[in-house]
């Protein structure tokens, strides 16, 4: 079976691109108002690649936001059913300079795809398409298959929850299959069993009416730049701990074995630090940096502005500040109780020369699977048998605000099965994902099906 597989690979693997290459090349920026066109216009292109795959039924399923594309196959009622989970938005490109080459016209070069969204997450929900349509054309397919592809997983999925309720009969399904995960290293698979949840937050510091003459006004008048700094800086302590009051109240510790196990997953520092070009790193004490920032919740300035940034000079002391600022956080955290205790302290921590807005955007909490269903046993199964070697439970630091809610509404496992890299500068210039990872991505999610059916049958029978 495998054989026919990757022959079938071989033979279409410049279409596969191709076809990337023209959804990667549509500025689907579902942060940014101006591509709403370009947000149905990637939709659409979805619409049509889904209706190639000889599905039953393709359609838009439309929310307040940005539309679901929707897709399904029912081959046989008996038989399990895997819904495939991904989003077609990407994440603004800015800063455009630090890009080598435009982020809407992919390019191949040392055989990576470079494009906005090419790993995150066009390249890798791309690959499903493709698993199923090998399947289908080698009269593989005994599975009934699912597509929700969304629009708005970068601006944290607001309305989805409409979506999925009203929809919730005909999402039913055995496994939700996600791919917006990455892996060790092309020669260490690895299935990610946990990822960190979010809570982002936006605070605005205000003191006078007005921007002042910073000679006439300065060192009386508060400046909330100034202000705004100190209040950031005092959100963590000497040994970088977050010194909100309550925030690690129900933080899950790894145990001594689980953080033995976890030692053991291969990481070497010094190309971790040639490769973002740092000296060293400041995380929280006692935490290895793949404890850091994997289990363990974080507090990070997403982006700050205040006062004249524009070219020479400006002597002014500025009316106002502003920072963006996300939590990532680990289990069991809320993310809507992280929000309220943050709002509370930051709040509390204002001087009273100024004031204080702060506002809630989006979050969603932290995910952990369980490792005894038959979709992560299928998958370890399906990964070592295209890598020729057994995959690494890992833990990621990355979220996936969404997992809560199809927990809740849906109820079916979750199987994150990823083939980015940490390296592939998601939400960063020059975001990029192998060739290699992309066609080993379809070749081990169409090994996938047929151990999943097996496994799920198996399971069927010793009930």
């Amino acid at each position: 079976m495998r054989d026919q597989i990757l022959a079938y690979i071989e033979d279409n693997k410049g279409r596969f691109l191709n076809e990337l290459f023209e959804l990667l090349r549509i500025p689907s920026v579902s942060a940014n108002s101006a591509h709403k066109g370009d947000m149905q216009r990637a939709a659409d292109y979805l619409l049509d690649r889904l209706r190639e795959l000889n599905l039953d039924t393709v359609e838009l399923l439309e929310t307040e936001g940005f539309p679901v594309v929707y897709g399904e196959k029912i081959v046989d009622p008996t038989y399990p059913t895997v819904m495939i989970y991904g989003h077609y938005d990407v994440q603004p490109p800015d800063p455009l300079e630090l890009w080598t080459s435009p982020p809407f016209e992919p390019v191949v070069k040392d055989d990576k795809i470079y494009a906005r969204g090419a790993c995150d997450d066009k390249g890798q929900v791309y690959m499903h398409l493709k698993a199923v349509e090998i399947l289908d054309q080698l009269g593989m397919l005994n599975c009934n298959v699912k597509f929700f592809i969304e629009g708005e997983e970068e601006v944290g999925s607001a309305n989805l929850e409409g979506a999925l309720r009203e929809h919730k009969d005909r999402l039913k399904c055995d496994l939700i299959l996600i791919s917006d995960t990455s892996m060790i290293a092309n020669d260490t698979p690895s299935v990610s069993i946990g990822l960190r949840g979010l809570t982002y937050m936006e605070v605005e510091v205000v003191g006078p009416n007005r921007d002042l003459h910073s000679g006439v006004y300065g060192g009386a008048v508060d400046n909330p730049v100034n202000v705004l700094c100190e209040m950031i800086a005092s959100l963590k302590d000497e040994n970088r701990r977050i010194t909100i009051p309550g925030f690690y109240d129900d933080v899950v510790e790894l145990t001594d074995d689980a953080r033995a196990e976890f030692a053991k997953v291969p990481f070497n520092k010094t190309e971790y630090f040639n490769h973002l070009n740092i000296a060293d790193t400041r995380g929280e004490e006692g935490y290895s940096i793949l404890e850091q920032t994997s289990t363990r919740p974080t507090l990070d300035v997403n982006g700050i502005w205040g006062g004249y940034t524009g070219e020479g000079s400006k002597t002014v002391l500025p009316s106002k500040a502003n920072a963006k600022i996300s939590m990532r956080l680990v289990a069991n955290q809320d993310h809507e109780k992280i929000a309220e205790l943050f709002q509370k302290h930051f709040e509390s921590i204002a001087p009273k020369t100024v004031k204080v807005k702060v506002t809630t955007h989006h979050g969603g909490n932290p995910y952990l699977a369980d490792t005894a269903t038959t979709g992560f046993r299928a998958a370890f199964t399906a990964i070592e048998e295209s890598f020729g070697k057994k995959p690494i439970p890992t833990y990621e630091g990355g979220s996936i605000p969404i997992l809560a809610l199809f927990k809740e509404v849906i109820g079916a496992p979750i199987l994150l099965m990823g083939f980015g890299l940490d390296t592939d500068a998601i939400h960063s210039p020059n975001e990029h994902f192998g060739v290699f990872n992309f066609l080993k991505g379809i070749e081990t999610i169409t090994l996938f099906y047929p151990h999943f059916v097996r496994m799920e049958e198996t399971e069927k029978v010793r009930v």
